[in-house]
């Protein structure tokens, strides 16, 4: 004879895998079974069983396993001291996604996963996963060893998670995924390379820009994206050791010399805007060696040797909290605030940062390019990546001809467009007299710099 509830035995793990996030009484209803049998039922296989939320919002699924491994992936935030603390662990379940309970772990959190429950990855994994010229750069090298493709944009959700948790010790943010990434990162604490001496840095960086460009990362220049490399250095009132460094070509061609144009240009920017309403920027400056520009942009993300902090970009904040897919920061941030995420004083600096940079001629202002640190709400981050794209070089290699032509504010943006240029024209004035600039753009400057005051007169 068989044991009684043997057909609700049996059936129990295919309902939930097929039903994820059930309910109690969902699930005593599909076997036909009482309650108190449905909860003896899954404390029998309670180890592949995840449950989330509370009282009536408790919802059971069946664990899923990434390369044949079943468990948790536990997820590490590093404070700014350099300690490490579990926050939350990761769950894949079937038939897709995964649980973790981000909003007991201080993260702001949309409706439909308050009860842990994620259709794919929790949002701040997003941020974390390879990508750009540094995560292009890392899968061509260990693809192989990692068994994914060689382009990360092609990696599924499992993917993801096998990557970061076992290589996923320095990444953007805070956050370290799994035991074996964790190990990585506490190794470097005590094996830590010593950051590059002033008198090595040019050469140091010439070398690490060779290495870079060995890999073969194709298509940084036709992308509008700066081939980069991280970095430790030693400099005096630092912050922190931590830089990402972007580097031009070495062959002093036309568009060679306009890339380095506008990597000056950056430097330039980011000193400039750090006077206008209060707004951090990123610390920068120029290296120059071996015939390449260097611009080293110190990482905000991270305190000293070992500390870190929250960090969360926009792009990846919209499509959690908000889903607009919209390209204009100040109507993204406009939700933000009205969800209560956002100050107003934050969401006005946004502002003053969009009006900015469309006035240097910022053309690649996509919603990767302004961070927040996320906690119960945003806290906007230092601005980075802010310079005049408008005159990168064609995919050819050609430089562009056209004439650039300022954005005019509606009258309810007047005050915040009229800030915004003032420190714009302080910005291409700077660069229209900085010697590290060709004489043809430092002339493009000069001109943009006479055009826009011209401008402000009439607004």
């Amino acid at each position: 004879m068989r044991p009684r509830n043997q057909a609700a035995r049996d059936q129990l793990e295919a309902v939930l895998a097929r039903h994820p996030a059930a309910t109690a009484t969902d699930l005593a209803v599909a076997l036909g079974v009482s309650g108190p049998t449905l909860h003896r039922l899954l404390q029998e296989i309670e180890a592949r069983v995840v449950v989330t939320g509370k009282a009536r919002r408790t919802r059971y699924a069946l664990r899923r396993p990434i390369r044949g491994l079943t468990g948790d992936l536990p997820l590490y935030e590093v404070d700014q001291t350099g300690r490490a603390e579990l926050i939350v662990k990761v769950a894949p379940v079937y038939p897709q996604g995964t649980c973790a309970d981000l909003e007991g772990a201080g993260w702001p959190v949309p409706k439909e996963s308050r009860d842990g429950r994620w259709d794919g990855l929790p949002y701040p994994l997003h941020d974390m996963r390879p990508q750009g010229y540094m995560g292009r750069q890392f899968a061509r090298a260990e693809h192989r060893q990692l068994g994914v493709a060689m382009d990360p944009r092609e990696w599924s959700d499992d993917d993801v998670l096998h990557v970061l948790s076992r290589t996923g010790s320095d990444l953007s943010g805070n956050l370290i995924l799994g035991d074996p990434a964790c190990e990585r990162w506490l190794d470097t604490k005590v094996s830590a390379m010593e950051p590059l001496k002033p008198a090595v840095l040019g050469h140091a960086y010439a070398t690490l820009a060779e290495q870079a460009i060995a890999v073969g990362v194709p298509g940084p220049s036709a992308a509008g994206e700066f081939p980069k490399f991280a970095a430790l250095r030693e400099l005096q009132d630092a912050a922190t050791p931590h830089v990402l460094v972007k580097f031009s070509g070495a062959d002093g061609s036309a568009a060679v010399r306009r890339w380095a144009d506008l990597l000056v240009s950056e430097h330039l920017a980011l000193e400039c805007v750090a006077t206008l309403a209060k707004i951090q920027s990123a610390r920068s400056r120029i290296v120059d060696h071996a015939g390449r520009t260097f611009l080293e942009v110190e990482r905000f993300d991270r305190h000293g040797m070992f500390g870190r902090s929250r960090l969360s970009s926009l792009a990846v904040l919209d499509a959690a909290l908000i889903g607009s897919d919209a390209a204009d920061w100040t109507r993204i941030c406009a939700r933000l605030v009205g969800m209560g995420l956002l100050s107003q004083a934050d969401a006005l600096q946004v502002e003053h940062l969009w009006w900015f940079g469309r006035l240097i001629a910022n053309t690649d202002m996509h919603t990767g390019n302004l961070s927040f640190s996320p906690h119960e709400t945003l806290a906007l981050a230092p601005a980075y990546d802010m310079l005049p794209m408008f005159y990168a070089p064609l995919p050819g290699g050609e430089l562009p001809t056209r004439e650039f032509r300022a954005p005019l504010p509606l009258p309810a943006q007047r005050d915040v467009w009229n800030a915004a240029c003032e420190t714009a024209v302080l910005m291409w004035t700077r660069a229209s007299k900085d010697t590290r600039i060709s004489d043809a753009f430092r002339a493009t400057c000069e001109v943009n710099a006479r055009q826009l005051r011209e401008l402000a007169q009439k607004v």
